[in-house]
């Protein structure tokens, strides 16, 4: 049964008829403006904006040293958390020391036999791995091991409490964040380099020594003679240690620096993570550079 066409129907098909046969061509689409592309920033732009921003994390850095100092200076410092840092940075942290000092040791002398065994320098071999191993290797790659597992560690641990707003809650029960959690990490983090240092160097010369005895036929009583001859001095491993101290507290800071700072949920604990490895590698090597200037 087909519906009786209306007068609308006929003028639609009349109409429809009248285009067709016109054959008027279609409008043109509408053009719409387009959004205008952002400009990427220049390059001053960009340099300008790393220095600000290295600024902010130094100026941080600082402000936190000093709030640490203070208390510090005023015993202020969580006695328990203080001693669990130290047993979780330092004692946990043993093995890698153990194996990085080891093969150090065995790596100068591996480097040294060719020009030992050239000039018959075999007297000279504790000596030579002695200076090197206790002013520059073993304080920096002790410094490079702690700050891949401890300073991360503890910018994860800061970051994550950041983001769960545990930071905040110590706050609303009147507890100082920088006396319970800041100043115990920062002291047990500069305690732990220091005696990681000792600790590589003695381990450091012992596998000199076994390398020594294995590859060149260097005897102990020998290497060791070298190294008590006076050509090294209570200078040479007090610079070591002095390195030490200095790369603990730029690690420190900027492990808590960083850690305190996170924004961004899980993926700015990340983010963090990363940029303190980075800074505090960096960090450690242009310090070496400026003590080992002062010192010499």
């Amino acid at each position: 049964m087909t519906s009786p066409a209306g007068p609308g129907t006929a003028a639609r098909a009349h109409g429809g008829g009248a285009l067709a046969s016109s054959g008027a061509p279609p409008a043109p689409p509408v053009k719409r403006p387009r959004a205008p592309l952002a400009q990427e920033p220049s390059g001053v732009h960009q340099l300008g904006g790393s220095f600000l921003q290295i600024a902010a994390t130094v100026g941080g850095m600082a402000v936190l040293a000093g709030k640490i100092a203070a208390r510090v200076a005023t015993l202020r410092v969580d006695g328990a958390e203080f001693m669990r840092n130290l047993y979780r940075m330092g004692v946990k942290s043993m093995p890698i020391v153990i194996v990085t000092a080891l093969f150090t040791g065995a790596i100068m002398v591996i480097q040294a036999a060719p020009l030992v065994e050239r000039f018959g320098a075999h007297g000279l071999l504790g000596w030579g791995a002695g200076f090197g191993t206790l002013r520059e290797i073993a304080p920096l790659l002790t410094a490079l091991m702690i700050n891949g597992r401890v300073g991360a560690n503890n910018t994860a641990e800061l970051g994550t409490m950041v983001v769960t707003e545990q930071i905040d809650a110590l706050r609303v029960l009147a507890i100082d964040p920088v006396s319970f959690l800041i100043a115990p990490r920062f002291l047990a983090m500069v305690l732990t380099l220091l005696l990681s240092v000792i600790f590589a160097d003695a381990l450091a010369l012992l596998g000199a020594a076994l390398t020594g005895d294995l590859l060149l036929g260097v005897a102990p009583a020998v290497f060791y003679n070298g190294l008590t001859s006076g050509l090294l001095d209570i200078g040479d491993v007090t610079s070591g240690l002095v390195k030490s101290v200095v790369f603990g507290v730029v690690l420190a800071l900027s492990s808590c620096q960083y850690g305190l700072g996170v924004t961004g949920g899980a993926p700015g604990v990340g983010r963090a993570v990363n940029a303190t490895v980075v800074a505090s590698a960096a960090g450690i090597f242009i310090l070496d550079y400026f003590v080992s200037f002062t010192l010499d």
